[in-house]
Order: structure tokens, then sequence, then C-alpha cells
């Protein structure tokens, strides 16, 4: 693995189980993660898919959940092929959704980990805070 690492935060006005549901609830989440079809079944150990269109161009993006600590932390691996790199394990992001109580909510601190260089990680930074500001917003209306 390379010292790169994307750490996006957000706080959200919603508790913390309300924030989870809606990281974990596959319709919830198809939103937060620009619209992709999710298909997983959160136990560890098993894979989790992402399908779905970017710019014009299909992808199919997937991962395994390493771990499921509800309500407080989702570990999984996450690889897309769109990023041109060979499908072997060293080329897996190690994604971290932490959700910790704050005054007025729900503080997301969302690591990605493993990435080849500080503009990937910059570029993940980027993508990662769109998803949270949605998943901020998923989570406040319900």
């Amino acid at each position: 693995m390379t010292d790169y690492i994307s750490k996006s935060t957000i706080d959200i006005s919603a508790p913390r189980e309300s924030v989870w549901h809606a990281l974990t609830d596959l319709e919830s989440l198809s939103k937060v993660m620009f619209g992709s079809t999710i298909e997983t079944t959160w136990e560890v150990g098993t894979p989790i898919l992402y399908k779905g269109e970017w710019e014009g161009k299909s992808f199919e993006d997937k991962g395994i959940i390493v771990e499921f600590r509800e309500p407080t932390l989702l570990r999984t691996t996450h690889f897309s092929p769109m990023s041109g790199q060979p499908d072997v394990p060293e080329n897996y992001h190690p994604l971290d959704f932490q959700l910790d109580d704050i005054e007025t909510g729900t503080r997301v601190t969302l690591t990605q980990a493993n990435n080849p260089s500080e503009e990937a990680a910059k570029h993940s930074d980027e993508n990662w805070s769109m998803a949270l500001n949605t998943l901020k917003e998923v989570a406040e209306a319900s």
C-alpha cells in the first residue's frame, strides 16, 4: 500500500442510527453512490458490487465487506476497473466509513487508503465529498 490517504468528513444533523440506515439501505446507498445499483448482503467476507454509469460510461466496481459494526463502522475494499489498473488485490482500496456521535448529530469520516499518488488521493477526496454530501441529504430527509 501507499501512504496516499483520501479523507473526507461531514457533519450530519441526524442521529447515528439514521445515518447508518442511509449508508446501509441499498436504495439510499444507491443515491449516495452516484445512482449505481448496489448488491451485497453486508455479511463480512461477502462481495459488494456497484453497477452504474458515470459520465456516459458503464462501470462495475467491486469489493468485499471487511467489517460491519452497526452503527459505527463500515469497512470494505473497493476496486474500480475505470482506474485502468489490473484487478489484483494490491490495487484495491480499503474504505472506512466511521460514524461518531457529535452534539448536533453524527460526524461521518470516510477514509480511502492505497491511492497510488497524491493526485489520485485528491481526486478521491472530491468524489467522496460529493458522496458524503448526498449521504447528508438522504439522512437528514429521513
